[in-house]
């Protein structure tokens, strides 16, 4: 069973400076984008981070400073990859919670505002996590009976992804063939920011995180309006902060 597309999704992968959302940069994107009629268009770049990629980080994916030192930075491509994506639906293998997330931190830097606006986003880890518990790797080789060779290669990375969802749709019927009915199967978790400090608990905006978890975002900063300033000037995502001013502002005009 193949996945039948209404519009354009996109399969994204990122290698990166590291694994902080807040601080850390890509390095390498590729992006597959299937079409309706199953056509492949590929978009693939190295990145300059504009900061030293720690050797820990070039020992999984091999991209050294050396590598991106000619390479464009996000500002410079970012309108690019924009129109690429544009009108497009987003997948990718733990999407949800790295790369999307960090994507979108690259736009805010690059003031680019992007339009999430009824995008469906599909995270595969998800359906493999709740069918097998593995890795991509062993992912792939599972359902798609073959060895991942250059693993951590943003590109075969990505294309492994998608291949591993159709082999996902052959295999179990019941997750149907569009992104609605397999996002029915996974579930849409409710969150505010991309980094999931804030969720939605009954239509309720709680904090997900640090003493204040569980209670919602708008009591505490009308209790405490300093803990907002506190998040402002921390360690926190731009897409967090950003969310957070939103739920600050209207805290203040509900006075």
């Amino acid at each position: 069973m193949a996945l039948q597309l209404s519009r354009p999704i996109v399969f994204i992968d990122l290698e990166t400076t590291g694994m902080n959302i807040a601080i850390d940069r890509i390095v390498e994107i590729a992006i597959i984008k299937i079409l309706p009629d199953k056509t492949k268009v590929v978009k693939h770049k190295l990145i300059n981070p504009q900061m030293p990629i720690p050797q820990v980080s070039s020992d999984i994916h091999g991209i050294t400073d050396d590598k991106v030192k000619d390479a464009p930075t996000f500002k410079e491509i970012a309108n690019e990859l924009k129109q690429f994506i544009d009108n497009a639906d987003l997948s990718g293998y733990n999407s949800n919670r790295f790369d999307i997330p960090l994507l979108m931190e690259e736009f805010l830097r690059a003031g680019i505002s992007l339009d999430m606006t009824d995008r469906r986003m599909l995270d595969v880890q998800t359906i493999f996590h709740m069918m097998e518990k593995r890795t991509l790797a062993a992912a792939y080789k599972f359902y798609c009976e073959k060895e991942l060779i250059d693993a951590h290669s943003a590109e075969v990375d990505a294309t492994a992804t998608w291949e591993i969802l159709e082999a996902q749709l052959e295999r179990y019927e019941h997750l149907g063939e569009t992104l609605d009915t397999v996002l029915q199967f996974t579930g849409e978790e409710k969150y505010v920011d991309f980094a999931r400090r804030f969720v939605i608990e009954n239509d309720v905006e709680v904090f997900n995180f640090g003493k204040h978890k569980g209670r919602s975002v708008a009591q505490v900063l009308k209790a405490e309006p300093q803990y907002y300033d506190w998040m402002m000037k921390g360690d926190f995502p731009l897409h967090t902060k950003q969310k957070l001013t939103e739920i600050f502002n209207r805290t203040l005009l509900k006075k």
